[in-house]
């Protein structure tokens, strides 16, 4: 049986939570992206768009975001895309010009509403927008930033086609010691999420006690529970058992950070998933799937939030088990619990 779960979408919830909280955005806007302009952003200056450009981007972005960033002399945009995969994305100038262009055009059409024919004036101006992709594979990033470089005969034509670069933000080339310095919250998401094999568990045990003492004084308890929805993704990810996930988080919801890691034991992530291949073959009766149906829609559901008990009793009460098999399809795709319960037909 699975210990959590294991696809792309819940990973991709995992990144969504750091750039959906106004303090994680601005920690990450301010200490990971070394742009001047935003080096004093706050949380309460930044304002999320997402939704408006949503249904246009492709199937599977939802993970990406825009923010409306506000600075002294004018409003800032912010892309943020979200890479998960070990491969580099190779166009992705090219993507990030289409949503350049959305979110200009959404710019212009907002502003003719307040001011007709005021695009067309000398006077004015279009928004700085700076795209930023959020890296976390482990591989170097090798794509061109500029867009031009990806135009035929751009060396001879290159004043002549759009050009813009884009920021990577490569998660994974982060040392501990330069995100211990960091002494945010983020910089904790960040540490797990360098967790790669079982070697890994045992370094984090050497962070100092100074980090965890001032990180447990300052962070607000909703941030808490945040951060371990958040965790709790990427261990699952590493296929850390439930229990030690569970473990793990509730010592997070608590604030209690100094002895963090001294639960963990380490792990051989291949090992694990061999146990797990093996579990589930020996899972061949009816019912030992449609339990672990169960469990797989409880963890999926458990990252978008707390499921009620109402919930909890009616997911463990079914039998059937194809509609338990279409309720966790619908559970791995959902983006909150109102959204599963509408789609499942079922009460919160």
């Amino acid at each position: 049986m699975k210990n959590g779960p294991d696809n792309t979408k819940i990973h991709d919830n995992g990144a969504k939570l750091i750039f959906d909280d106004p303090i994680l955005c601005a920690q990450f806007l301010r200490g990971y992206t070394d742009i001047e302009l935003l080096k004093e952003v706050q949380p309460e200056d930044i304002e999320d768009i997402s939704e408006r450009f949503l249904p246009m981007w492709q199937e599977g972005r939802d993970s990406d975001s825009v923010k409306k960033v506000r600075l002294k002399d004018c409003d800032l945009f912010l892309i943020a895309i979200v890479e998960h995969q070990s491969k580099v994305h190779y166009d992705m100038a090219f993507k990030l010009l289409r949503y350049t262009v959305m979110v200009l055009t959404d710019y212009e059409r907002e502003e003719e509403k307040k001011r007709p024919g005021i695009t067309r004036t000398k006077e004015f101006r279009y928004p700085p927008i700076i795209p930023i992709v959020y890296y976390e594979g482990t591989s170097q990033w090798t794509a061109v930033r500029h867009f031009k470089e990806r135009v035929y005969l751009n060396e001879v034509l290159g004043k002549y086609i759009p050009d813009f670069e884009y920021l990577v933000v490569p998660i994974a080339s982060y040392t501990n010691g330069e995100l211990i310095e960091k002494k945010d919250e983020l910089s904790l998401i960040m540490l797990i999420n360098k967790l790669r094999n079982s070697g890994d568990f045992k370094t984090l045990k050497e962070i100092p006690a100074e980090y965890f003492e001032e990180l447990s004084e300052k962070t607000p308890q909703y941030l808490l529970e945040l951060i371990g929805k958040i965790i709790a993704v990427f261990l699952y990810r590493l296929n850390v058992p439930r229990r030690e996930v569970e473990q793990f988080t509730d010592q997070i919801k608590g604030g209690e950070f100094q002895m963090l890691f001294d639960s963990f034991e380490a792990y051989d992530v291949q090992e694990t998933r061999r146990i797990s291949r093996a579990e589930g073959k020996a899972e061949g009766k009816a019912e030992g799937k449609a339990e672990g149906a169960r469990e797989l829609i409880l963890e999926f559901l458990g990252v978008l939030g707390t499921v009620s008990d109402k919930l909890k009793s009616r997911i463990i009460a079914e039998q059937d088990l194809e509609v338990l098999k279409t309720w966790a399809k619908l559970a791995a795709k959902a983006e909150s619990l109102e959204q599963f319960c509408v789609q499942a037909n079922l009460q919160t």
